[in-house]
């Protein structure tokens, strides 16, 4: 499997990070056989800042090297930006030159066969109930530029670590966590579309329905109509960030 072959740097990450999470969480691991070999675009939920080291961990676990588009101010925090630039993540700053050169960079992440991770809401969710919100579109551009395949992704409890409603933090072991990957989402019907306003909302929306229904599957009740609209949000966007 392509992770084992880690070298120096991703090594120490996993030593810091896999024994932690051991500890820290009591998994419950869905659907690991809908991550492929080769290059694919993986989109979650977000709903906390503990997340990203549960799904990091779901996706090592199953064979292979999660490598994560984030907001570029994450990469000047001491240590924390100096372990992201080592182990592969990528930085983006919104709306800016440089947030071409980051779809360059998942472009050729996706033809060597990397597993990009993509949160399409871009913040961890303002709804209430912690359902997913609309996503920015950098997904879905992504999808119809190289047609890698979107496998939408759900977590539930990692709100008992870091709540985003209440800003608690939990240190307490053993917390009850689940991760559920889905089949590729099938966006077959914009194959070979230019992409516009239009065509990426749709297919952004679609991604986020799917990710919506396996949340729904997880938590055991009935998804909402849609999906939730954050009252600061002006309307959808076209940037190339998560």
């Amino acid at each position: 499997m392509a992770q084992r072959r880690l070298g120096f740097w991703r090594r120490l990450a996993v030593g810091l990070v896999v024994p932690t999470m051991w500890f820290w969480t009591k998994r419950r691991w869905y659907g690991m056989e809908n991550l492929p070999s080769g290059g694919i675009i993986i989109t979650p939920n977000h709903m906390s800042q503990f997340e990203p080291l549960l799904v990091a961990h779901y996706i090592y676990a199953a064979g292979r090297w999660p490598r994560f588009l984030g907001k570029a101010s994450v990469w000047k925090v001491p240590f924390v930006g100096f372990m992201l630039r080592k182990t592969g993540q990528i930085p983006v700053e919104r709306g800016s030159v440089e947030a071409v050169k980051s779809l360059d960079t998942l472009v050729a992440a996706i033809e060597q066969g990397g597993a990009v991770v993509i949160y399409p809401e871009g913040t961890t969710t303002r709804d209430p109930q912690l359902w997913p919100m609309r996503g920015k579109t950098g997904a879905a551009r992504l999808a119809l530029l190289t047609g890698a395949p979107v496998i939408p992704m759900a977590t539930w409890g990692s709100q008992q670590v870091h709540d985003v409603r209440t800003k608690k933090i939990s240190l307490r072991p053993r917390r009850k966590v689940s991760v559920i990957a889905g089949k590729p989402v099938d966006l077959s019907r914009w194959q070979g579309e230019a992409p516009t306003r239009t065509v990426l909302e749709q297919m952004t929306e679609t991604i986020q329905l799917a990710s919506r229904d396996l949340l729904a599957e997880l938590r055991d009740e009935p998804p909402p109509a849609g999906l939730f609209e954050a009252p600061s949000r002006r309307g959808p966007t076209s940037e190339t960030s998560a």
